[in-house]
């Protein structure tokens, strides 16, 4: 079975291992730098099924947002899960956002031609609150 492949500016990011709180912070950060399909007045939020929950979102690349108000993201309050999947492009600027705002480490790679799969790992910076 082949899986269509996403849009060359499209980047699906993929939250695991996180409170619903700190998949906000992650999300509101991107959300500063790209459109996205994720409403800032739909947070994510627990299920309470006691089973893991996972928070996803779409951002466009290409689409980038104009600047804010300087502000920077509150970090997550531990470390976060981040898995994204799109053109290697478009993850790369992804990437790079939220290197802007935290402490980004790869832990995993699966790349192909069209598209690139990381899994990283997101926590604050020190010394920024």
């Amino acid at each position: 079975m082949t899986l269509p492949s996403l849009p060359v500016s499209q980047v699906e990011v993929v939250l695991c291992d996180c409170s619903a709180q700190d998949a906000e912070r992650v999300f509101a950060c991107l959300r500063a730098h790209f459109e996205t399909d994720r409403r800032p007045d739909d947070p994510p939020h627990e299920t309470g099924t006691g089973r893991p929950t996972m928070w996803t979102g779409m951002y466009d690349t290409a689409a980038a947002v104009p600047s804010g108000t300087g502000e920077h993201p509150q970090p997550p309050s531990a470390p976060v899960t981040v898995e994204v999947q799109g053109s290697p492009p478009a993850v790369r600027l992804l990437r790079e956002a939220l290197e802007e705002e935290y402490s980004v480490r790869q832990v995993g790679v699966d790349a192909g031609d069209q598209e690139v799969q990381l899994q990283l790992r997101v926590e604050g910076r020190e010394g920024r609150s």
